[in-house]
């Protein structure tokens, strides 16, 4: 979620992060193995002393054995006089300059609950306490992406800002493993060597000109000194993951992809930084889309700077094609996700994007909104070589961060979308409590130039999902979930698209809801028979990570994509925390022996 800002980071700062004051009100969570600025020996098993990576490295190290217990921490070592010095001028920042008294970024609010940070755990065994693994399951892994700041912070810190964290699922026969670990992103490593922040914040570093000024003086002296070199990577790998190619790959919108992979005892490791044969110079989506028919994959990255969209696409074996710059987006927009069809890519312009004077005059973020602004959808085809069939269509209000399927009717002549509609979209960035997201179903007629639209739910619905066979074909069924508030998930809902196309009622068929106290992330459909032509579509299981509160457990949840509750059929006790994240995917045994 952080290119708009990410092509300015290197000119920019980053809020020094330690321990809040004890005179300040206390945090309700419970947190482990979280530093607080020292200086460990430096790692061996994530290579820094390049000034540039480009193909994907080989494994750097042998996997550890499963063990219960915490990795732990290496002996703090002092930092070096000019950390220490410029450590100092952060703190005088977030002191006195820029401390973080809004609540979108005071880590008091941001990190509350099962949004507190969590350390590394290896592969460690979990127990089923209810119902039994579906043997569709077997073999495979859940993984899951989520920001968990590797630091404990004092300034600024919004919670998109926190280093990538993959909590893996293995199931093997009739049992599992949990495991925990960071994506070693370069920013992450030479954080973790350092002993303390190094390269800034996106959402939280540029509350103000002053602070930017600041923020970015001091980065410039940490470039000068040494301390990080920006040709590296200065982002951050914590949204998403996907297959491209036979490589999994963990996705943020500010760096290149991470290559990462699943050992055969459930452990994650990050192989390296790929720029896909130097074809990939900059960040890219954190929501490409794959054809389950073809194998390519669809992608774009955004920006501050024309262009400010670029869409692009990788063949089967992963190989990366020309950009297509899209010159008619005039303005930077905050293009999170998009959708494809078979014939075309659809890009939602919509009313968030660069506000820079908001970050000058107001204080605020360089991200903001536009009420004035008219939200647009672009149609291209897929395959375009440049953007001379770009067509854009007015569509007012729809805000759309998430797209979840798109489809082609009428030979082509019609696109279909679903996706979630922000109806709040100013609190977006600021207060996620207050975003109310009703899906939609907007049809655009290609000849006529017709827009037409209506929700299909009632319910404050994000993060849905579909059966990824049917990524860009009309698909009949969504997985979403319950905002109670956003950012925590109450529940997961199963809507029938299919009810829509005649009187235009409510789709929603079955839901789960998961108890006071009780809350979940992202689900993702896995298919009973994946290989079976003749399966139905909803013939599956729905998966997710679900978090007691009360009782500070977390679980593994599998619902029965067809039950008329959506029952769940297994549970399983997690060894571990989960916090609350972002967006995951299961890899199945044959995919996992292909990474």
């Amino acid at each position: 979620m952080e290119a708009l800002s990410s092509s300015f980071l290197s000119s920019l700062s980053l809020s020094n992060l330690s321990l809040i004051s004890p005179s300040q009100k206390p945090l309700l969570l419970r947190i482990s193995a979280v530093r607080i600025e020292e200086k460990p020996p430096i790692s061996t098993s994530t290579s820094t002393s390049t000034r540039r990576t480009s193909q994907v490295p080989s494994i750097p190290s042998t996997p550890q054995k499963p063990t219960s217990k915490r990795t732990p921490q290496p002996p703090p070592q002092p930092p070096s006089v000019a950390a220490t010095i410029l450590n100092a001028f952060d703190v005088l920042i977030n002191t006195f300059i820029d401390p973080p008294v809004r609540q979108s970024v005071d880590p008091r609010h941001v990190l509350a609950d099962n949004f507190a940070p969590v350390g590394e755990l290896p592969p460690t065994p979990c127990a089923v306490v209810e119902g039994a693994l579906p043997p569709c399951l077997d073999g495979g892994a859940y993984v899951r992406n989520g920001p968990n700041p590797q630091f404990l912070p004092r300034g600024p810190y919004h919670l998109f800002d926190g280093d990538g964290m993959l909590h893996a699922f293995k199931i093997s026969g009739s049992g599992a493993t949990l495991c925990s670990r960071f994506v070693k992103t370069y920013k992450y490593t030479i954080e973790n060597q350092t002993g303390s922040p190094v390269i800034p914040n996106v959402f939280s570093g540029f509350n103000g000109l002053t602070a930017a000024a600041a923020r970015g003086a001091i980065t410039a002296a940490r470039t000068l000194a040494g301390q990080f070199y920006p040709t590296n990577g200065i982002g951050l790998a914590n949204t998403s993951l996907a297959i491209i190619g036979n490589n999994l790959y963990a996705l943020g919108e500010s760096d290149l992809p991470y290559a990462v992979k699943i050992s055969d005892d459930g452990d994650i490791v990050t192989v390296g930084r790929c720029d896909f044969g130097g074809k990939l110079f900059m960040s890219m989506t954190a929501h490409p889309k794959t054809d389950p028919d073809t194998g390519e994959s669809f992608a774009f990255r955004y920006g501050p700077i024309p262009p400010f969209l670029t869409f692009f696409r990788f063949d089967a074996a992963g190989n990366k094609m020309p950009d297509v710059p899209i010159f008619s987006l005039t303005t930077p927009s905050f293009l999170h996700d998009f959708a494809i069809t078979k014939k075309y890519a659809v890009f939602a312009d919509i009313q968030i994007g660069m506000n820079p004077m908001e970050m000058i005059v107001g204080n605020g973020s360089p991200v903001g909104t536009d009420p004035a602004k008219v939200s647009r959808l672009g149609v291209i085809p897929r395959y375009a070589t440049d953007e001379s069939e770009m067509r854009w269509f007015d569509v007012p209000g729809f805000n759309i961060l998430h797209a979840i399927n798109a489809w082609d009717e009428d030979g082509g002549d019609a696109v279909v979308m679903v996706a979630p509609n922000i109806l709040s979209v100013e609190h977006t960035l600021e207060r996620m409590d207050l975003i109310h997201a009703s899906i939609e179903k907007v049809r655009i007629d290609l000849k006529t130039g017709i827009v037409s639209r209506h929700p299909v739910a009632a319910r404050n619905l994000d993060f849905g999902v579909i059966n990824p066979k049917y990524t860009g074909k009309k698909s009949r069924y969504v997985y979403a979930a319950v905002g109670n508030p956003m950012p925590k998930i109450s529940g997961v809902v199963k809507l029938d698209m299919s009810l829509s196309e005649c009187d235009r009622r409510d789709c929603t068929v079955a839901y789960q809801m998961f108890g006071q106290g009780c809350y979940g992330g992202e689900p993702f459909f896995v298919a009973r028979e994946p290989n079976d032509p003749k399966a139905e579509e909803d013939d599956g299981y729905v998966v997710t990570y679900v978090h007691n509160e009360n009782t500070g457990e977390s679980r593994f949840l599998v619902m029965d994509a067809r039950s008329p509750n959506l029952d769940i059929v297994a549970a399983v006790k997690l060894p571990s925390r989960v916090p609350y994240g972002f967006h995951g995917l299961f890899v199945r045994e044959n995919d996992l022996q292909k990474l």
